[in-house]
């Protein structure tokens, strides 16, 4: 596994690495969401059926048109989640053009954040869009809060890791749905 920077990571992204890199509450693990590869290898490391889709992480609303529909909300509601971001806040939006089902899974919808946290806000600009965000943990195991609670394990089989701290978050993000406001993580 190798120490990435704001420089090495995106040639990495490029090539379908799949990295560790802190987020709000958790160490997450990310790849380009267009690398059909990258993404399954992500999936096969954390032991995740890919029908449970993921989550995309940004940093600005612009980042993620042509991944999601925000138009396809109710006025009001695409409102409510554009003035929750940038922020911890996560919310199923249906699914646009770009989305390939190795993204959405089985939904119709993507889940999708806005992230306020500076290495997150820093690495997709970076990256120039979104990226794949998951807990750092295989399937049914606890997130890592730090780097030193990453799972050895999962790190020997990484390509990178983009070091820095948490965003402090108590929890993970909440996840709602844009549609209606119903939380199904709070």
């Amino acid at each position: 596994m190798i120490e990435l920077d704001l420089e090495t990571v995106v040639p990495a992204l490029q090539a379908g690495a799949v990295i560790a890199y802190p987020t709000e509450a958790v160490w997450g693990l990310g790849c380009d969401p267009a690398n059909e590869t990258a993404v399954l290898k992500l999936l096969a490391l954390k032991q995740r059926p890919v029908e449970k889709g993921m989550i995309l992480v940004a940093a600005d609303p612009v980042q993620l048109e042509g991944w999601v529909r925000l138009e396809a909300l109710a006025g009001e509601r695409r409102q409510a989640v554009l003035d929750s971001w940038p922020g911890a806040n996560t919310w199923i939006v249906p699914a646009g053009a770009r989305a390939p089902r190795w993204i959405t899974g089985q939904h119709t919808g993507i889940a999708v954040r806005v992230s306020a946290h500076p290495l997150v806000q820093a690495l997709c600009t970076a990256w120039g869009g979104p990226l794949v965000s998951t807990s750092a943990n295989l399937a049914g195991a606890p997130p890592a809060r730090s780097r030193e609670q990453l799972d050895p394990a999962l790190l020997a089989q990484l390509d990178g890791l983009l070091d820095g701290t948490t965003g402090g978050l108590a929890q993970p993000t909440r996840i709602r749905v844009a549609a209606t406001g119903q939380v199904l993580r709070d």
